[in-house]
């Protein structure tokens, strides 16, 4: 089970920025500062897609509303791709089946994809763009700081990972009336073709 907490820390992180987290293992893999990264992340045309998608992201994420279609995309894209990270993580260690270390990684993923999609939809109900910059930038440090914990201490990242979770999942909760705010302004958009509702 010794892969466990890096499994959890990496399913966390890419439910936050899935792009992040396999640019970060492979950088740690190809340098040779992890023996925990398996070659698949480690390849230069992964890096190089993960790198420009990173790239696109980092954009795309600090666009009041536009933040939100892009959460709404990857809805599929980060729970599928924790789970890919954590079965390969699985497969390179060997301690923690493929399939577990990917149903693990993939519903962590999912956990934290959806705490971040809602508290982005509650940031959106205020006219202001700043609070999408700080939250964005707030994010990809704390990824990065995580997963760089987890490659050298996995223990203590998984826990700071599941401590920001349960956070998280509190704090969506806490935020559900500016939630349901967001969506029901959408369904009037929708509703009046786009135009401001009245």
């Amino acid at each position: 089970m010794s892969a466990l907490p890096l499994i959890f820390t990496a399913g966390w992180a890419s439910g936050v920025n899935a792009y992040a987290v396999v640019l970060l293992l492979g950088i740690f893999g190809r340098t040779g500062l992890s023996d925990s990264v398996p070659e698949a992340l480690q390849r230069t045309d992964v890096l190089i897609a993960a790198a420009v998608l990173f790239a696109i992201e980092a954009v795309a994420d600090k666009i009041p509303y536009f933040d939100s279609f892009w959460d709404a995309l990857h809805t599929v894209v980060r729970p599928a791709a924790g789970a890919v990270v954590a079965a390969l993580l699985a497969g390179q260690d060997g301690s923690l089946s493929e399939l577990a270390a990917g149903a693990v990684g993939g519903a962590t993923a999912l956990a934290s994809h959806l705490v971040k999609a809602g508290t982005r939809m509650a940031i959106n109900t205020s006219p202001e763009p700043a609070s999408n910059i700080v939250a964005s930038t707030a994010e990809d440090t704390a990824v990065a700081g995580i997963i760089t914990l987890a490659i050298f201490h996995p223990l203590p990242a998984a826990i700071v990972a599941g401590t920001l979770l349960v956070i998280g999942l509190f704090l969506v909760a806490f935020l559900a009336t500016r939630i349901r705010r967001y969506l029901r302004r959408r369904r009037q958009r929708r509703e009046t073709g786009g135009a401001a509702p009245t």
